[in-house]
């Protein structure tokens, strides 16, 4: 199945709150995930040292529509993960290995460090048909 193109020019930018918020968003996502710094980094498509600015709440760039789209997903996820579950699966999901078709033995994180966008959308859907979304 093919995924469609994300729209390339976002309708503004963000303004520095907006940016402050998602990026917190962002962080505390994959804190509760228990990602490593360089797992986080990765997943968001940002070097070690942006990511370590953005932990530590010092983070004053612009987030292209390109870390726009991987915030959403990453909330998404997140989102979808406190609906689905409860207990351990809430937190622990995304870095479980996973026999799913989709995943065929990799954790999810994996899967999405190393697709990028279309996997972590790939991944979002997946979520969304099993909670009855699709």
């Amino acid at each position: 199945m093919a995924i469609p193109a994300a729209d390339p020019s976002p309708a503004r930018p963000t303004t520095a709150a907006e940016t402050a918020a998602i990026v917190k968003a962002v962080v505390r996502a994959c804190g509760f995930w228990g990602l490593t710094n360089g797992e986080a980094a990765d997943l968001f498509d940002v070097p070690i040292a942006t990511w370590n600015r953005m932990k530590a709440g010092s983070f004053k760039g612009r987030l292209d529509h390109d870390k726009l789209t991987r915030a959403s997903l990453i909330v998404g996820l997140f989102k979808a993960l406190r609906l689905m579950f409860n207990g351990e699966m809430v937190n622990g999901w995304p870095k479980a290995p996973n026999t799913g078709a989709l995943f065929a033995g990799r954790t999810p994180v994996a899967l999405m460090i190393e697709g990028g966008i279309p996997a972590m959308l790939r991944t979002r859907r997946y979520l969304d048909g099993l909670r009855g979304g699709l």
